[in-house]
């Protein structure tokens, strides 16, 4: 990562109120009207791909049969690999949020994930609820939307990268390595254009202008033809610049490999998945199941449903059959994952989230106590 011009790239000493402006948060919470109709949405989605689009690339009673045979051994190496994982998904804000100690970061990343997967639309508030318990943790607020702004950019990131090397993956399986070559390089060509792109915004703002403008005309442009916008995106892009220039010079190397390890994470107990519900032994190589699941992520990009559920499980499926996995158990391996490392992190970010909340209300309560 190279180095940004010093003049002018001092953090600015944001208040509160010009924290939660570059945060884009405003004071009404959601849209009421546009959450429910999100969540009908999000829920008629979700419907269908689990009753309609599944079935066709699953087999739901095959993977009964499979779950029902797992033993439990595989039951207790799967258990130990998600309580590991659950470790892991609190470290990117420590790792983003210098001084910020490990239990606080734990309940931060917990709570916004049971919000930001749990609700439709819910991405705003979890990052007014990732905000308010920064704040609460004595962490500045031009430290907090530096660390936000940060953690987001690198999820994009993540996003990005793991298809690639999900396809390098593949190749490198043997799978028919050779319709996967033109993928792989086209991806990696994309992502290595973003990465450079963001190099250069944070160099200079210079840079950050002259990009930004590009995007004005591309992205106007677009939505013109929609008789939307316009919007701003230069200056979208040198706030954020300007939030997070400082913060990502000196911890970009910690936040990339605590964003990995997350994601790395969650293909672990995905693999432990496939050899559990085969008796021990995963059906697939670990390159080609790796590929499947790095591959399927791309669902999150698809803004129906939270976290990817459903597209991303659907993907899944359609690709670990494709590499030879049995219908039954290439459901049964997804059904299984997703209960694993979600169902444990909405519950433990609900938890979270009043814990939080029963923690600040006490604590300002013996603040306000006299001496």
């Amino acid at each position: 990562m190279s180095q940004p011009d010093q003049a002018a790239d001092q953090p600015e000493n944001l208040t509160d109120a010009e924290a939660r402006a570059h945060l884009g948060l405003g004071s009404g919470g959601l849209d009421r009207k546009k959450t429910i109709i999100g969540g009908i949405v999000a829920i008629v989605f979700l419907a269908i791909v689990f009753t309609r689009v599944i079935p066709q690339v699953g087999n739901y009673a095959e993977a009964a049969d499979y779950i029902k045979a797992m033993s439990a051994a595989s039951i207790a190496v799967l258990v130990g690999i998600t309580l590991v994982y659950l470790w892991i998904y609190g470290w990117p804000f420590v790792a983003a949020a210098p001084g910020l100690k490990y239990k606080d970061g734990f309940i931060v990343n917990q709570s916004a994930f049971a919000i930001s997967n749990g609700v439709p639309a819910g991405g705003a508030v979890g990052l007014g609820l990732q905000y308010a318990q920064l704040t609460s943790y004595k962490v500045s607020p031009t430290a907090a939307t530096a660390a936000i702004g940060a953690t987001g950019v690198w999820s994009v990131f993540i996003t990005l990268f793991l298809p690639v090397t999900g396809i390098a993956a593949l190749a490198a399986s043997g799978d028919d390595a050779g319709k996967y070559v033109k993928g792989a390089v086209l991806g990696f060509a994309a992502l290595v254009v973003v990465v450079g792109l963001f190099a250069l915004t944070l160099r200079s703002e210079t840079n950050a202008i002259r990009i930004g403008g590009f995007l004005d005309k591309v992205v106007n442009g677009v939505l013109g033809k929609f008789k939307k916008g316009p919007v701003d995106v230069t200056a979208a892009i040198v706030r954020l610049r300007r939030d997070i220039v400082g913060l990502v010079a000196k911890r970009w190397l910690v936040i990339t490999i605590a964003q990995i390890a997350v994601s790395w994470g969650q293909f672990a107990i995905l693999y432990a998945a496939l050899a559990g519900i085969s008796g021990g032994n995963s059906p697939i190589p670990l390159l080609a199941a790796y590929g499947c699941f790095a591959i399927s992520q791309l669902g999150i990009m698809i803004p129906i449903t939270p976290g990817g559920l459903g597209t991303v499980d659907a993907a899944l499926i359609a690709l670990l059959t494709s590499v030879g996995v049995d219908n039954g158990a290439a459901t049964a391996a997804d059904l299984v994952w997703r209960a694993s490392s979600y169902i444990p992190q909405m519950a433990i970010g609900l938890v979270s989230i009043f814990y939080w909340r029963w923690d600040t209300a006490r604590q300002k309560k013996q603040e306000a106590q006299p001496a």
